[in-house]
């Protein structure tokens, strides 16, 4: 399936001219991003990597990424967007992904266009397309979206395949993606950034961005030791759980609990 899957990358490739072009991949670490920079890399193509964090980005599966990108011989560039999500997300409300999203894309427009780049990629799959969305409004062909409003053309190698075939394709690569054990928001395996846990309609404010990592770090490390899923959500501190028996919660109660002392605390 997979040399299947880069005979078509190839092909569409040819047919579309992105073989002239420098390609940008907006690059998590994460099993999807991952198997696109894979692909495209095999079809040979002009693909680099880009990796944008914050203050409270997990380390782990950065550094992940870093020597994935660096086996597979492909230029990284890392941009840290600290300032830019304090400045867009402060006081609003949540959730803080989609204010996160929009400072990502915007960071990634315009270092493409400075640093010469043709064309930005996304590792999105099938189970990312919504009806609607702007990308999917493009009348040719989804894979390579050219609108308008987002100023630069968009290939997305994945968005054909689904979540499942996704996670095939990157199981016949070796691709296994440094997994932080997080509870995920959706139904397949989905790990991100801890911000994701603020509680959805919540003010957004600083302390919460800390008290997110650093009490999903810590039950993070625990999901590990265990091979659970678990993450907490801030401010509220509810764990969310999956496989966890009863020893695994009661640990999980002492994390949570350290940290509803803290909160007491400085009240």
């Amino acid at each position: 399936m997979l040399s299947e899957v880069i005979r078509e990358i190839k092909q569409f490739a040819k047919n579309t001219g992105l073989y002239e072009k420098r390609i940008l991949l907006m690059f998590s670490g994460g099993k999807d991003s991952s198997l696109a920079l894979y692909l495209m890399k095999k079809a040979n193509l002009n693909v680099s990597a880009l990796t944008f964090f914050h203050r409270w980005s997990w380390k782990e599966p950065t550094l992940w990424g870093m020597n994935f990108t660096r086996e597979l011989g492909v230029e990284h560039y890392l941009v840290d967007i600290t300032e830019g999500l304090l400045k867009n997300s402060i006081r609003k409300k949540g959730p803080v992904c989609i204010h996160c999203k929009k400072v990502m894309m915007r960071n990634a427009y315009w270092f493409a266009k400075i640093n010469g780049f043709d064309v930005l990629a996304k590792g999105d799959n099938a189970n990312d397309k919504i009806i609607g969305a702007l990308l999917d409004q493009w009348g040719g062909d989804i894979r390579l979206s050219q609108i308008p409003r987002i100023g630069i053309p968009v290939f997305r190698p994945l968005i054909g395949y689904t979540a499942e075939e996704v996670e095939e394709l990157a199981e016949e690569a070796g691709i296994r993606p440094y997994r932080m054990y997080e509870y995920g928001r959706r139904k397949q395996w989905r790990e991100g950034c801890p911000l994701q846990y603020i509680d959805k309609f919540e003010i957004i404010r600083q302390e919460y961005f800390d008290l997110a990592y650093e009490v999903n770090y810590e039950i993070s490390m625990l999901a590990r030791k265990y091979r659970v899923r678990m993450s907490v959500r801030v401010p509220s501190l509810e764990l969310m759980c999956h496989g966890c028996d009863e020893k695994v919660l009661r640990e999980a109660e002492k994390i949570i609990g350290r940290f509803k002392n803290a909160a007491a605390w400085k009240n």
